[in-house]
């Protein structure tokens, strides 16, 4: 059975949003590297706003989770590239949608993405 735990050591800093800063993970028999996925829609549009991007992102990180018979408890890192700073906020809604009181390991990027007209990019490790 798998099991997870989170660690935020004492001695070091402490998460200041919805992370932990180490997850441990113990007992699965699978990994799933889950390439960058970003706010596009299934037909290859993509919205013009951050939070509609960031939505779509998770929801297509979840279509991958659920691929391969898994869910966003099974994350234990994410890594979201955004390209501009001031859109982090924006984005905060859909990744507490999607995750909940869930609290992988993060980072956040911020940089350029492949296509000018993305907003955001997600990345994750799933075990089970």
């Amino acid at each position: 059975m798998m099991q997870q735990r989170m660690i935020n050591a004492a001695n070091a800093p402490q998460p200041v949003n919805a992370y932990c800063q180490a997850m441990e993970v113990s007992g699965g028999t699978r990994i799933l590297f889950i390439s960058g996925q970003g706010g596009v829609r299934v037909d290859g549009t993509i919205p013009a706003t951050m939070e509609e991007q960031a939505e779509l992102a998770w929801r297509n990180v979840g279509s991958q989770l659920a691929a391969a018979g898994m869910g966003f408890g099974n994350l234990v890192k994410v890594t979201m590239i955004i390209r501009h700073e001031s859109e982090i906020l924006a984005s905060r809604p859909a990744r507490l949608a999607a995750l909940g009181d869930h609290r992988p390991a993060s980072t956040v990027i911020i940089g350029g993405l492949v296509n000018s007209a993305w907003k955001i990019e997600i990345e994750g490790i799933a075990y089970a």
